[in-house]
């Protein structure tokens, strides 16, 4: 421990000598399709406009971290892309400022007395940006655009729900098997393979957000501009410079234009803690996460937002390669991680550490939470860990383990921690561990594809219940990343989506999690929180647990 404390001072040194050199160059750390990095909103803005009347313009500057994945809703499944969307368009459902699914788009629906048919009554003065209506075709075409196999949509998962959607996006049926219709211009009906409670939860998603079906066919690269941007919500794209910086304007066509405040938002795209935090030390940035270096200074300051949020940071065992395709090696890894020390020494900001793979927050239909109901299933310990570490060098014929490769995606907060485990795996096994960073892209095309042996990870609620993590492990899911295949973990997340008796659906939950945590896959390090520093004056940022922030009750004063 005592070598493991040397070096987080030595880190620390050299954090805050960057806080004082960093520049606009900083290292790109994505959110990916399961993502955040913790770090939220911030801009760079020279000067405020004034508005037609003369007064003031209300433009409020936010950072994005990084240019988003894509504004195509069924592409951009990631936080870094999830923000702006949930900005720029909106569902039929959309999440209210209790974090609960409440009319968007619809404003009302009926369900059957089976809990299979849901039937939506779209809005008569929702528009898109251009003043076209939103009509149910709109939905049609966007899910079923998401579930067409040949988009390779990363959230096509989240459609299985409906009927027919699997089978179509797996190349087993057809687009018309999917059971969506658009009755007429303001009705949507949408059939379930089995009743699901948090249906209307999930349509919160972007993933489910509609898209001008009559703009997309005329030209598929609708989302790549902003001059050729169309969307339904609060906010318009009014400029889009890659990499760069992103504007936001009111969208007057917008049903509730009324309720939004602000004239403009301006996103800045800043991957740095230090760099960010300087802007907003400046008033370059409205609002900034607080680098780790600074925690103990500012965590309790009266400008501070701390709230909920929904996910988990860990790291991917691929199992497929050696020496990780062994279990007992894949546990001498995960119980010699000291999980404390990384969120207090490490990460701050009051994030938890992680000894379970559903974050806390979800409440069972007996009361308790999932995380209590089910306990440490990983914990710190050291002996068990050499324990586990002989069983298995014994069981592969190993004298000494090959090379450890491990791989995390660019950022200065997610190589802290890298070296951290690095530390920790040489003094707790003896075993010396290699580091490589990779920019965004190139990591998570190499993840997906098998390429890493031991790489970072995290997830961020997709829609409120425990099944959302546990179901990216399913054999050939894409969230999955690990080589692992199980068909008793596989029906136990059927039946944990399809089980109509709460109790027994979480029961389901409960035992996968457990089986999760007996394989060892993956190895959580912690959960994530929402630490924000707020400019005087900032007002109404919605920031949801399930993983994006809402601007339309937002002020600026």
């Amino acid at each position: 421990m005592k070598k493991f404390l040397m070096l987080l001072l030595a880190l620390l040194t050299v954090m805050v000598i960057a806080a004082c050199t960093a520049n606009e160059d900083a290292g790109e750390d994505p959110t990916d399709s399961e993502e955040p990095d913790t770090t939220e909103e911030g801009t760079n803005d020279d000067d405020e406009d004034a508005t037609d009347d003369g007064t003031e313009e209300k433009v409020l500057r936010l950072n994005n971290g990084i240019e988003p994945s894509s504004l195509d809703p069924s592409i951009g499944f990631d936080a870094v892309s999830w923000d702006p969307l949930n900005n720029l368009m909106e569902g039929l459902t959309r999440l209210d400022q209790d974090s609960r699914a409440a009319e968007g788009v619809a404003e009302s629906w009926d369900i059957s007395d089976d809990g299979l048919t849901y039937t939506f009554h779209l809005r008569e003065d929702v528009n898109w940006s251009n003043g076209d209506p939103v009509v149910a075709e709109d939905f049609v075409f966007a899910w079923k655009y998401m579930l067409d196999p040949e988009t390779a949509s990363p959230a096509a998962f989240l459609g299985y729900f409906i009927e027919g959607a699997e089978a179509f996006n797996s190349g087993e049926g057809s687009a018309d098997d999917v059971n969506i219709t658009a009755v007429d211009e303001k009705t949507l009906e949408v059939v379930l393979e089995a009743p699901t409670g948090f249906f209307l939860d999930l349509l919160t998603n972007p993933a489910f957000f509609p898209i001008n079906h009559q703009v997309a066919q005329d030209n598929p690269n609708w989302h790549t501009e902003a001059e050729s941007f169309v969307g339904n919500g609060p906010f318009k794209l009014e400029s889009w410079e890659h990499d760069v910086e992103m504007v936001f304007t009111k969208n007057e066509h917008y049903w509730d234009a009324d309720t939004v405040k602000l004239d403009k938002v301006h996103f800045a795209m800043v991957n740095d803690s230090n760099t960010q935090y300087q802007m907003f030390e400046s008033g370059e940035l409205d609002t900034a996460s607080i680098p780790p270096e600074l925690s103990d200074e500012l965590i309790d300051g009266d400008n501070v937002f701390i709230g909920d949020y929904g996910g988990l940071e860990f790291y991917r065992f691929n199992i497929t390669e050696e020496p990780f395709h062994n279990k007992n090696i894949r546990k001498a890894f995960a119980y010699a991680v000291n999980r404390a020390d990384i969120a207090e020494y490490v990460v701050k900001n009051g994030v938890e550490p992680a000894y379970g793979f559903v974050s806390p927050g979800f409440t069972s239909p007996t009361g308790s939470d999932f995380r209590d109901e089910n306990g440490d299933l990983v914990t710190f310990n050291p002996e068990l860990a050499q324990q586990y570490l002989e069983d298995g060098m014994a069981e592969e014929g190993y004298n000494e383990l090959p090379e450890i490769v491990l791989t995390y995606n660019t950022s200065d907060s997610n190589k802290a921690v890298a070296e951290a485990l690095q530390s920790m795996f040489n003094e707790h096994l003896g075993v010396e561990v290699t580091l490589e960073n990779q920019e965004w892209n190139v990591f998570a095309e190499a993840q997906q594809n098998l390429e890493l042996q031991f790489s970072r990870s995290s997830f961020i609620n997709d829609y409120s219940d425990p099944v959302n993590f546990l179901e990216s492990f399913v054999t050939d899911s894409y969230m999955n990343r690990t080589g692992f295949s199980s068909a008793e973990y596989d029906e136990l997340i059927e039946k944990g989506k399809s089980e109509t008796d709460e109790e027994q659906r979480w029961e389901y939950l409960y035992e996968a999690e457990r089986m999760l945590a007996e394989e060892m896959i993956a190895m959580p390090i912690r959960y994530y929180n929402t630490v924000v520093l707020e400019a005087d004056g900032v007002s109404g940022i919605l920031r949801h647990p399930v993983g994006y922030f809402d601007l339309k009750f937002a002020d600026k004063n």
